[in-house]
């Protein structure tokens, strides 16, 4: 049976707000991103035990740490970037979370640098790399999500980074919205690519312009995609990550009646194929 999760920060940003919606739309999992208007790697001591007390009374689980890791410039100081990935480590090991989720970096902020991603490629896989081996020793899973801008932000991207990388504690978290505002075909085309490598799957849709909008009414082709999945027997996670009313780069906004629509497009969809979830 496949479970159902959600970036909960969109709907408010304190902790209970989150987990009183999530439970009116019969969602026991959550993407911890962020609480109380801060990111999940600078919640406090205090903040993250107030937050695993409220998610147990409430019996929500965390699916993973929605990290903003690898969301920063490749030339940026990587040993202070391994001390956030620490954290985020730290986090799932508290939070009993198998997952991590993750970036490939941004072009180097140099103006002197060269803006094509292959001069930048191999940085991008050593510490991808270097990652992968700590998250392998700490039990846990990356899953690397294919957002705009970044070394893996197409298709062919994202291939090379996981074959490269080449390790089961590394996956891609699909996102078919994000593939479509890359100007790239998320089913069949990411889909088959992806297939061997996907640990994750982000739920949300876009249109031709780039837009986004709730599964099923973009270009997503979110049913033909969802049959596929049942069919090769995907048992994972369908993490909602609405972002239907802001989008910014570390976070989105979809508001507590914009994130009930999104929750329910989803459900329709997986009812209408009679696909159990929890």
């Amino acid at each position: 049976m496949i479970r159902i999760s959600a970036f909960a920060d969109e709907i408010a940003a304190d902790l209970g707000e989150q987990i009183a919606v999530l439970l009116q739309e019969g969602i026991r999992h959550i993407d911890l991103r962020g609480a109380w208007g801060a990111n999940v790697l600078d919640l406090t001591d205090a903040q993250i035990t107030e937050a695993r007390r409220q998610l147990d009374e409430a019996g929500v689980r965390v699916a993973a740490i929605g990290s903003p890791i690898g969301k920063v410039p490749i030339d940026s100081d990587f040993d202070q970037h391994l001390e956030r990935f620490n954290q985020a480590v730290r986090l799932a090991r508290v939070f009993e979370a198998p997952f991590i989720r993750i970036f490939s970096f941004y072009p180097p902020t140099d103006p002197a640098s060269d803006a094509d991603p292959a001069t930048w490629r191999g940085d991008v896989l050593r510490r991808l790399t270097e990652m992968t081996a700590r998250a392998r020793a700490a039990g846990l899973t990356l899953v690397h999500e294919n957002e705009k801008d970044i070394y893996g932000d197409t298709i062919s991207r994202c291939v090379d980074l996981l074959t490269v990388v080449d390790d089961p504690s590394c996956g891609a978290a699909l996102d078919p919205a994000n593939f479509i505002q890359c100007g790239e075909e998320p089913f069949p085309a990411a889909y088959e690519a992806l297939a061997p490598w996907i640990r994750y799957v982000h739920v949300k849709d876009a249109r031709q312009d780039g837009t986004v909008t709730v599964a099923g009414e973009g270009l997503s082709n979110w049913p033909a995609l969802l049959t596929r999945l049942r069919a090769d027997g995907y048992d994972g996670v369908l993490s909602l990550e609405p972002h239907l009313a802001e989008a910014g780069r570390f976070s989105g906004y979809s508001g507590p009646e914009r994130f009930r629509g999104a929750s329910q497009a989803l459900q329709d969809l997986l009812k209408a194929m009679d696909w159990q979830f929890e």
